[in-house]
């Protein structure tokens, strides 16, 4: 009898209208591979808590914000809490998975971190700035968020809100890493085209600037994307810590570069399973 391959709950919404990204090629493409290694079927993030039983494990990828989805998402997560079914990324990120917190734990803790604060009456907490933006602390893909004048961010907002003085940034870079492993960075040459990305070298001193966050971060296992921006002063800021479902904008990169990413995602689902106790034999 042939080995029995693990068996894989792959959730993504392949329908997402996502902003200049096809999260559907993407997930068609990276599932396409990992069939090579795994058992795999797909399912809507609305029907994981439901399916997940049948898996030794759920993959999280392009579901699109939960806030689409939220009361089905909290279903999920307890759920898998309860039952020990691994989730990969695993439960524990301490980045946009717990919400964004971190963003007010980074800036008390004097990280390089666009400087965030609460509420509009903690403006005075921030670097003097012209212009402010202000978004919901449970917002995602920029829904929500508003770049105001002073006036405007000092004022009472409904709703839980995050502050920060607008950066005139010269351009937006991402880092990609596997298991706290780096793998590759894109960048956005032209602050309007968010997601019309190109090829980045990072420096060493960029490297070590994503790899704080990393290790901050504290996840043995799973994808992370650091997103930051270069400020006018020439040094990175954190803009976000995706540790969810970050899409990997795999499509710009060349051959070489995706299969290696494709290779170190295959080869830590399997240390991830093994960890897990998935060992479990099929016929």
């Amino acid at each position: 009898m042939p080995a029995a391959r693990p068996r894989i709950l792959y959730v993504t919404d392949l329908a997402y209208p996502a902003r200049g990204r096809r999260y559907c090629d993407e997930d068609v493409f990276l599932t396409a591979r990992l069939r090579e290694e795994f058992d795999l079927a797909l399912c809507h993030p609305r029907d994981a808590a439901a399916l997940m039983g049948a898996f030794d494990a759920v993959v999280v990828r392009n579901s699109g914000p939960v806030l689409g989805h939220l009361d089905a998402y909290e279903d999920f997560r307890a759920r898998a809490l309860a039952t020990g079914v691994p989730v990969y990324n695993p439960l524990t990120g301490r980045g946009d998975m717990a919400g964004k917190q971190y963003l007010l734990d980074l800036t008390d803790a004097g990280m390089p971190v666009i400087p965030t604060v609460g509420r509009p009456e903690d403006l005075h907490r921030l670097p003097r700035a012209d212009r402010y933006v202000v978004k919901p602390r449970l917002g995602a893909d920029s829904h929500g968020l508003r770049i105001v004048p002073v006036a405007e961010a000092s004022a009472p907002a409904d709703g839980d809100v995050l502050v920060q003085p607008y950066v005139d940034f010269a351009y937006e870079v991402s880092f990609y890493f596997v298991d706290q492993d780096f793998q590759y960075a894109l960048h956005a040459p032209d602050p309007a085209a968010r997601w019309r990305l190109e090829p980045y070298l990072p420096t060493p001193g960029d490297l070590d600037f994503a790899r704080r966050f990393v290790e901050w971060n504290t996840l043995a296992h799973g994808i992370q994307r650091v997103d930051a921006c270069r400020a006018p002063g020439g040094e990175l800021l954190l803009v976000e810590l995706e540790d969810l479902n970050p899409y990997l904008s795999l499509d710009a990169l060349d051959d070489t570069t995706r299969d290696a990413f494709v290779a170190a995602t295959t080869a830590s689902l399997h240390r991830f399973l093994r960890e897990s106790g998935v060992t479990r034999a099929r016929g």
